[in-house]
């Protein structure tokens, strides 16, 4: 592999991702090499906007400016191994890591613009029940840079046909509350307006439900979109399918979702799964219904997809449309997902499972 032998060199010669660095912290790097701060932006820039891959095509730096930064940082940590793009347009990318580790990336045509799925971790730690991303558990946590990565891969893919990156989700391998120390800076950058100026508004965090970073995001008090993966209306039935609910269970999951929402006064967007004779029934719906009772949310319910190593039936298309009625008729704000990339492997972590499944036994 290549570019992994270019990676030990690199971190032989202790470069640091350029992608991880925050404006504050380059403007505070340059004024320890004697370089004005307004450089900053010249260099954000140059990466962010026209993307350029190496630093000596920064041409309105110095030579010795650029040299520096060659010997400082690494500019470009992704690798594309597959793309498999759907009939509906949604295109998944299995990216390589510098170390050989392998992540995936989704672009998704919405009507309103075109939305990334971005991962967080190489694997997850959590295992929930139903998800290909917690084959062979956790490897190790991305650095801020290696998620804002993702996102400046699929604009190099949409600079072909003139478009932009308009929404990111956090909802790829891994949970996001779990690597919160790089999460953080990773939104900053993408939200930042010298870089790639995303709007808070236009950026969701997904968590399955680690309850003190709940807290801490709250505290954060940022406008970006809280979603949380939910999945049951019940501890128990919770507990069989995310384990998770073991450490936080739902009801100290619901405290901390209040005080979300006490603090910050913004929608919680609920994710929910439908596993056929799991919870989809009209009697979850119900419970359901009685759990989020007096919280500003919407239900986002999903039919899931077929994942070939889990054992989950897909729920019927009568009892899917009976669980929407029924949550409408108690008042709440429900949506069915539509489904994208049926024809590829859209489930999360299934691409990795199938390309690289050293990394998931």
């Amino acid at each position: 592999m290549e570019q992994l032998k270019e990676k030990v060199a690199a971190e032989q010669k202790g470069l640091k991702p350029l992608l991880s660095m925050e404006y504050h912290e380059l403007e505070a790097w340059l004024k320890e090499e004697g370089e004005p701060a307004f450089r900053a932006k010249q260099i954000f820039e140059w990466v962010y906007q026209k993307r350029v891959e190496r630093f000596e095509d920064m041409t309105n730096l110095s030579k010795a400016l650029r040299e520096k930064l060659a010997s400082h940082f690494s500019l470009r940590v992704l690798s594309e191994i597959v793309m498999q793009e759907s009939t509906d347009g949604t295109m998944k990318f299995l990216y390589e890591l510098p170390d050989g580790y392998s992540i995936e990336t989704v672009l998704m045509n919405h009507e309103y613009g075109n939305s990334v799925c971005v991962t967080t971790q190489v694997g997850c730690r959590l295992g929930c029940t139903f998800c290909a991303s917690t084959l062979g558990g956790l490897k190790r946590n991305l650095t801020a840079g290696e998620i804002v990565a993702q996102v400046l891969e699929v604009q190099r893919r949409l600079d072909e046909k003139g478009e932009r990156v308009d929404s990111v989700v956090i909802m790829g391998i891994g949970e996001p509350f779990d690597n919160y120390d790089e999460l953080m800076p990773f939104l900053r950058l993408i939200n930042h307006d010298q870089a790639l100026n995303i709007g808070a508004r236009h950026i969701t965090v997904s968590t399955s439900g680690v309850v003190p970073r709940i807290y801490e995001f709250a505290d954060e008090k940022t406008q970006i979109n809280f979603a949380v993966s939910l999945h049951a209306p019940t501890t128990e039935i919770r507990s069989r399918l995310m384990p998770v609910n073991r450490a936080w269970p739902l009801e100290k999951l619901m405290d901390s979702i209040r005080y979300y929402q006490e603090k910050t006064n913004r929608r919680i967007t609920f994710e929910y799964g439908l596993f056929g004779g799991v919870n989809d029934q009209v009697e979850h719906a119900h419970q359901l219904a009685d759990l989020i009772h007096g919280l500003k949310c919407h239900v986002n319910l999903i039919p899931v997809n077929d994942v070939p190593e889990r054992d989950y039936v897909r729920t019927s298309r009568d009892d899917i449309f009976a669980f929407e009625k029924t949550l409408k008729d108690r008042g709440v704000n429900v949506t069915i997902r539509r489904e994208q990339g049926h024809d590829i492997d859209a489930a999360c972590g299934q691409l990795r499972a199938k390309e690289r499944s050293e990394e998931t036994e």
